[in-house]
């Protein structure tokens, strides 16, 4: 069952002058449920123009901190976005759902490994907790921090960073990236692409001695660098993306969307979720399992609803599904019968789903 608690706003600051820092004043009570771990997000959700608008977005502090506390971007057109930057103030209410999300890997203070990651824009959020995070728990660990804006003034968390860098000097580095201003260096003006990959992998960047790489940012820009890094020798596994994700699928990403076909009438679907079990008949052929479910009525977690967040994942226990995109679930999760159920669309005329995972 989607569980969402309500909680007022305890603080709230322009970072940018499109970018709005939220922290949540979290009750004693709700601390142990929000305990999360660091890359993870919250699902924000409130009804605004009579719509249940619900959105993704990284926890930026460690969770060392105790603090809740987001970054929202405006994004032109965005209603949530537009609503947080420009109306929400302290004090006020939202609802939120507890944290999630698998964009981590796990802290080991008797480890010394070198972590990298490339970031654009407000893809920082979820990097900033983890560069905070590993340094602080991992004594050994050092972090090298590619980060791509437009000019140095829109740069979230610059002062945040740099205090960083200063506190960890000899373990922490960042090299800013602008495309809309232009600097003596010509190789940190621009876009990430194969040439400056190519002499990072040369110059900047260790591939044999790299533990983990993140990636957070727009599909192109992420794909792009995967690749060149695995090209460079660096082992996909050791690779880690979170995509940004504003609302609704993009024109590009409905085109890359895989055509079913042969798509059954009327599956009967059994949901699980919560120890309880919701039966119903899907309506309409080639709809995923989620929106035939929530036309029914039931409350089942989901975000984003593009293949992004992971948020509505679940396990297939019977039948045939097929997802339309995928950009949030590994092999590995795939060789488990993890399916998204806002892609996934029944092929059988039996399906039962399990979201208790």
């Amino acid at each position: 069952m989607a569980e969402f608690y309500e909680v007022k706003i305890a603080d709230l600051y322009k970072e940018t002058k499109d970018t709005v820092v939220v922290t949540f004043d979290l009750p004693d009570q709700l601390k142990e449920i929000f305990g999360f771990i660091q890359g993870q997000h919250l699902i924000l959700k409130k009804t605004l123009n009579g719509q249940d608008i619900r959105r993704t977005y990284s926890l930026c502090t460690s969770p060392d901190d105790q603090i809740w506390r987001v970054a929202i971007k405006q994004i032109p057109g965005g209603l949530f976005s537009t609503y947080a930057n420009e109306q929400l103030a302290i004090g006020d209410s939202i609802e939120i759902m507890n944290p999630r999300g698998n964009f981590y890997v796990e802290t080991n203070p008797d480890t010394s490994r070198n972590y990298i990651a490339f970031v654009a824009g407000s893809g920082i959020t979820p990097i900033l907790s983890m560069i905070k995070t590993h340094l602080e728990r991992e004594p050994g660990s050092t972090f090298k921090l590619f980060y791509l804006n437009k000019t140095s003034q829109s740069i979230i968390f610059k002062e945040e960073i740099e205090q960083l860098k200063n506190r960890f000097f000899e373990r922490f580095h960042v090299f800013y990236f602008l495309t809309q201003e232009q600097r003596d260096i010509e190789f940190l003006n621009g876009r990430f692409d194969k040439e400056k990959m190519a002499i990072l992998t040369k110059t900047f960047i260790d591939i044999e001695d790299t533990a983990h790489c993140f990636l957070c940012g727009p599909k192109d820009m992420i794909f792009l660098i995967r690749d060149e890094l695995i090209a460079a020798g660096l082992p996909s596994e050791h690779i880690h993306y979170e995509l940004f994700f504003s609302g609704e699928p993009s024109t590009a990403d409905l085109q890359f969307a895989e055509t079913l076909e042969n798509v059954p009438d009327g599956t009967a679907v059994t949901i699980i979720d919560g120890g309880k079990e919701f039966h119903f008949t899907m309506q309409e052929a080639n709809q995923s399992l989620l929106d035939g479910a929530l036309s029914e009525g039931a409350d089942l977690p989901f975000a984003c609803k593009g293949g992004v967040c992971s948020t509505c994942k679940c396990k297939v226990l019977e039948g045939e599904v097929k997802m339309k995109l995928n950009y949030a679930l590994e092999q590995h999760e795939l060789d488990q019968n993890l399916v998204l159920s806002c892609q996934a669309v029944p092929l059988t005329d039996k399906v039962i789903v399990d979201f208790d995972i």
